[in-house]
């Protein structure tokens, strides 16, 4: 038996401006050792059987003399394992990828300016990198042991160039709401939630997702335990105050003129969200908050805190567009907190055909019905929603 097929003592991986080097224990977990038999010519063989052929027996009955019969010789090869390739470019792919950066914008004396220009992005080209080492593995002796693995290039969505392609040219409405009275945790919260959407950019007819853009809320995201309305209580979650935000981004797109498709008010009505009416709550996966970008360019969203006071800014392109808010009109309020209330958001076009008239109805409940940590109800009278049955129930337990 005989062995052949040269494999290198280390080969150099070149992926951009990164090498790795494949050791000849990486270059052993990648091959494996395969025998053979071949032919030979004027060499004695190493099969003394003259009954053995290597093929199919008429091949071998019809095709080689007697001599030829004795002329095959054992060879084991070195041989690239297909499956430890694709294993090993796959994570070399994961290491040495780089994600696209989008520009960066922010506002200067309300003029939309670049703060950041683009990265372009690159990944591996898996299967023709599994080729190229697959082919080194085979033919290192004809090789200089140096690779050079092929890249993609992954362009970034925004670049700088496009600021002006994005319309992206004037103030074109704003809300603001208060969180005055906010313990630290929940402002803590507020202006981790606001990273998620400050310099976000909304398509053209695109429906935005806070909820979606909002991504994973728990510790290990950072945020904090504040309180939450959960479950028909008032409980500490990570991410309390979120809601602060969405129902800043909710005025915001009212008064835009945008189309909302989605929102729900709180369970009961919240000071921070005062006027009562015009707050939005998300929760991971639902409620959510979505609204369409219904003009003609591109919106990029800023917020901005001055004290206590949150302002979100929405910045594209004006049409001409009028919008007029009717409310919030509180329609009931009773001494238990419960109330209703509703506003109207009007939108004409620039030649005045109305194309939006829609009306946010909002219904809260008695802030009693859902306890504080440790807080007991205390109702006085009975809840509209509530039967007799429960009512009297409720007065043996808390005459």
């Amino acid at each position: 038996m005989s062995a052949q097929g040269a494999v290198p003592t280390s080969i150099t991986l070149n992926i951009g401006d990164k090498t790795e080097i494949l050791s000849s224990l990486d270059i052993d977990h990648l091959t494996h050792l395969e025998t053979n038999n071949y032919p030979l010519l004027r060499h004695k063989s190493t099969i003394e059987n003259i009954d053995f052929c290597p093929t199919k027996i008429l091949f071998c009955n019809f095709s080689l003399s007697q001599s030829r019969l004795y002329s095959f010789s054992l060879i084991t090869r070195r041989t690239p394992d297909a499956k430890a390739i694709e294993d090993y470019v796959s994570t070399l792919a994961n290491k040495t990828k780089q994600e696209p950066v989008d520009a960066h914008f922010s506002v200067n004396e309300n003029k939309v300016v670049i703060t950041e220009k683009e990265q372009i992005g690159q990944t591996l080209d898996q299967q023709a990198s599994i080729r190229l080492i697959s082919y080194g593995l085979i033919h290192a002796e004809e090789m200089t042991n140096n690779i050079m693995l092929p890249l993609i290039i992954i362009e970034p969505k925004i670049k700088a160039e496009d600021m002006d392609k994005l319309g992206l040219v004037e103030l074109i409405g704003e809300g603001s709401t208060n969180f005055k009275g906010s313990t630290k945790s929940r402002i803590y919260n507020i202006e981790r939630a606001l990273k998620q959407f400050q310099n976000l950019i909304i398509a053209p007819n695109e429906e935005f997702s806070f909820v979606e853009h909002l991504g994973e809320v728990d510790g290990e995201h950072g945020y904090l335990p504040e309180l939450v309305i959960k479950n028909n209580q008032t409980t500490p979650e990570f991410g309390g105050g979120i809601c602060q935000v969405s129902s800043t981004v909710f005025r915001t797109a009212i008064y835009s003129g945008l189309k909302i498709t989605a929102r729900r008010n709180h369970a009961y009505p919240v000071h921070y969200y005062y006027p009562y009416g015009m707050d939005a709550t998300v929760y991971i996966p639902k409620p959510d908050l979505t609204f369409i970008n219904n003009t003609p360019a591109s919106i990029l969203m800023q917020s901005t805190i001055e004290g206590t006071k949150l302002t979100f800014h929405f910045y594209g392109t004006k049409d001409g567009r009028e919008v007029k808010v009717d409310g919030p009109h509180i329609l009931e309020h009773n001494p238990d907190g419960s109330m209703k209330t509703v506003f109207t958001q009007e939108v004409n076009n620039a030649d005045g055909r109305n194309f939006i008239r829609d009306s946010f109805w909002s219904n809260y409940k008695s802030p009693s019905l859902f306890p504080h940590p440790g807080q007991e109800p205390n109702l006085t009278s009975k809840p509209k929603d509530w039967t007799e049955k429960e009512w009297v129930a409720y007065k043996k337990i808390h005459p």
